[in-house]
């Protein structure tokens, strides 16, 4: 009875905000929409400040004032201001480990591989792999993007479908429902379109599973036009995550305000410095930068000719503190360390060996999976309903009765010698089959097709070994009784026996 009315709470209270929703677009006040719906909008223009470097925290360091004995203004030393791209670096190779290779889609059922293969043409069509690592690149230094398919009919009247990737680096805003067992209910985008040379107009389209509103801010109000959603599902694959170095910001911050001082303290040491004796001094130019110099009253502690003073080395603690730095930085990240001396270590390892390098990447990209599986189970889900409410309707049996598995695929790629041998060891011991093993083999592209050379080999093979066997019981025994037909008429033939036949 408590699942009962737990089950019954959760249904008025869905259908409540539901009907509140409803209620508000059908009075057009979309910005009361708006306010009910959450984004992400703040946390996106924060860490895009930390992944462009021109917008470094490093980059608000300001130039030292110069001025004389009276405290008169004489210049403006500029300081150095070196940032880093350690985000670029982290948020890449966080990509390249969960889609440096293309997901690997298969069939799960029997009887859909029509549907099936207009699924591929589909991911090929609008090319869906680069799309999925845009989005996943964007979501790592964005916090959020999101993969929205357009259905549309082309210029021959045909239905179609494209993918438009929606990021805030590219204009775009993203309100999102959810409920609160965390089951997307709604999903806007926000955008402004040029009409005319002077007028731009901010549109905001929600996407329900069965409507789609098209809402347009015009001078007197909102303009909002109804729309029936054919595909039966919110065509937005939404990606959300936090920013990939989340939580060695402040790391990153000192090794660029360390690296820029010590910039600043080579400027100044880096070349020599003169010591000469006051007296000394007669006709010598003015000093610049490239040609400092000290003057000092002390004659007799400093040589009648001149000195220089140099700088020998920055100080061990530095040294060890950025060291220090740049371990944490990437080891909190969970980001390994490539550099060339590295690449030139690894190039004859196995991709086994290569994971155990790799162990910090590899454990990321399998918390990432957490949530991408998910996201790419909807992403076929979506696509499976595309095909057969809006391409091809001829297939909606097939595509509801269609069921696509997904597999990530190793950055680096499996060994193939090790995985053929298992394979061949697994269908001589009868573990799997044949199709299976075809299925397994890294080195076929399309399995169907594949099978089908094989059996068509097979058939050949039997048919010749059929036409050998039955070449020689037909005319195997014919020779063997004429040969021995022969061997009498020469015992006939022969003088010998007939003078043994005569005694």
């Amino acid at each position: 009875m408590m699942l009962f009315d737990l089950f019954r709470n959760y249904l008025n209270a869905l259908v409540g905000h539901n009907q509140e929703f409803e209620k508000l677009l059908a009075a057009k006040d979309i910005s009361a929409v708006k306010d009910g719906m959450r984004n992400r909008m703040d946390m996106a223009i924060e860490a895009l400040k930390e992944y462009e470097v021109s917008t470094h925290k490093i980059m608000e360091r300001e130039d030292k004032i110069i001025t004389d004995k009276k405290g008169n203004f004489v210049r403006l030393d500029p300081v150095w201001k070196l940032p880093i791209p350690y985000q670029v670096y982290i948020n890449e190779i966080a990509l390249v480990f969960l889609y440096g290779r293309p997901v690997k889609w298969s069939q799960q059922s029997q009887g859909t591989d029509k549907a099936f293969q207009k699924f591929q043409e589909v991911l090929e069509h609008t090319h869906f792999d680069s799309k999925l690592r845009q989005c996943k690149r964007i979501a790592g230094s964005e916090t959020e993007s999101a993969m929205l398919f357009r259905v549309f009919r082309d210029e021959n009247n045909a239905p179609d479908v494209q993918i438009r990737v929606l990021a805030k680096s590219k204009g775009d805003e993203i309100y999102v429902r959810w409920d609160q067992y965390e089951n997307l209910i709604s999903v806007a985008w926000g955008y402004y379109v040029k009409e005319s040379e002077n007028n731009t107009v901010y549109h905001f389209d929600i996407y329900t599973p069965k409507i789609i509103y098209r809402c347009a801010k015009k001078s007197l109000g909102w303009e909002v036009i109804e729309e029936p959603n054919f595909i039966g599902k919110i065509p937005i694959i939404l990606f959300q995550q936090d920013k990939e170095w989340k939580g060695v910001e402040p790391l990153i911050h000192r090794e660029e305000l360390i690296g820029s001082r010590s910039a600043d303290t080579n400027d100044y040491f880096a070349d020599p410095i003169a010591i000469m004796a006051a007296d000394l001094i007669k006709n010598l130019p003015e000093k610049k930068e490239a040609a400092k110099l000290l003057v000092t009253n002390d004659s007799e502690g400093v040589d009648k000719a001149a000195k220089y003073l140099t700088w020998d080395s920055a100080p061990e603690s530095k040294k060890q503190e950025i060291e220090w730095l740049q371990n944490h930085i990437l080891s909190k990240s969970f980001t390994p360390n490539i550099s060339l001396d590295t690449l030139k270590s690894l190039s004859n390892l196995s991709g086994k060996a290569l994971r155990t390098v790799m162990m910090l990447a590899d454990i990321k990209a399998s918390k990432h999976k957490e949530i991408h599986d998910e996201l790419l189970s909807r992403t076929s889900s979506l696509i499976t309903s595309i095909i057969g409410n809006v391409l091809d309707v001829h297939l909606k049996g097939e595509c509801e009765n269609l069921k696509i598995g997904h597999e990530f695929q190793e950055p680096f790629g499996d060994d193939i010698a090790d995985a053929l041998d298992n394979i061949i060891k697994s269908i001589d011991g009868g573990i799997i089959s044949t199709e299976s093993g075809v299925e397994l083999n890294p080195l076929v592209k399309d399995k169907k097709l594949e099978m089908e050379r094989l059996k068509a080999e097979e058939e050949e093979r039997a048919q010749k070994q059929q036409s050998i066997f039955g070449d020689m019981e037909n005319g195997g025994p014919q020779s063997a009784s004429d040969g021995d037909d022969h061997d009498e008429d020469e015992e006939e033939d022969d003088p010998k026996n007939k003078q043994q036949q005569k005694k």
